[in-house]
């Protein structure tokens, strides 16, 4: 059974994308961000291991949450059983999302379990967090050179496309 490494899981986070969601937060990140408001989550393998049945279900016992947020550390560093947990989630009809420290086009080059995980997303928050380009008014970014991005037109276009639905940018283009 196909095992993440998880630093902590929020069952009802509002901060992490739009509405009541379930924000899983995997251990490991290679990028290390000056800044980073999750720095606990550097260092691989030191979190608590679940598998993907395990985290599904426990995704399912909220009644209320209509998202899922993949965080970190790195997502896209377990990219292979994080796209099993994503494809669960879409077919039970959950958007997914996901931060990473990568952009969208790094990822398109990346790995096959790198481009696997981006093809389940509905958005992806892309870009490394930038501490010169902090910004507390932005909406579900941290920095200015993140995205908010649409994956399914990115793909589709095979470029960036912001996202641009009132859900998650609240009404604001960029």
């Amino acid at each position: 059974m196909e095992t993440v490494n998880i630093a902590g899981i929020m069952d009802d986070s509002i901060v992490d994308g739009p509405g009541i969601r379930v924000a899983i937060f995997v251990q490991g990140c290679p990028r290390r961000c000056e800044g980073c408001h999750n720095p606990e989550s550097h260092p691989f393998g030191t979190g608590t291991d679940m598998t993907v049945d395990e985290l599904f279900e426990r995704v399912r016992r909220n009644p209320l949450a209509r998202g899922v947020t993949l965080s970190g550390g790195e997502p896209f560093s377990q990219a292979g059983p994080l796209t099993a947990l994503a494809k669960r989630l879409k077919a039970a009809g959950y958007e997914v999302a996901s931060y990473t420290g990568y952009t969208f086009e790094q990822l398109c080059a990346g790995t096959d379990d790198q481009r696997a995980l981006l093809g389940t997303l509905d958005v992806l928050v892309d870009g490394e967090f930038v501490l010169a380009k902090r910004n507390l008014d932005l909406r579900f970014r941290g920095s200015e050179n993140q995205r908010i991005l649409d994956v399914p037109k990115s793909l589709a276009a095979g470029a960036a496309v912001w996202y641009d639905g009132e859900r998650w940018t609240g009404g604001k283009t960029f």
